[in-house]
């Protein structure tokens, strides 16, 4: 059972202001991608899930 202080997941919701207005649960990845640029790797791999941004 969900409790009252648990986050829900922004399920069919891309608007960044609506999920922090309604409390939804948001990882902020400005860190990683901070990382992955200061490291200069040769190849860095960015796969996306199937059907991205298809409707």
């Amino acid at each position: 059972m969900i409790g009252q202080s648990q986050k829900r997941l922004p399920i069919g919701i891309e608007n960044f202001t609506e999920m922090r207005k309604n409390g939804y649960y948001y990882v902020d990845k400005t860190a990683m991608i901070r990382d992955l640029l200061l490291r200069g790797g040769k190849v860095n791999l960015f796969t996306r899930p199937r059907r991205f941004g298809k409707f």
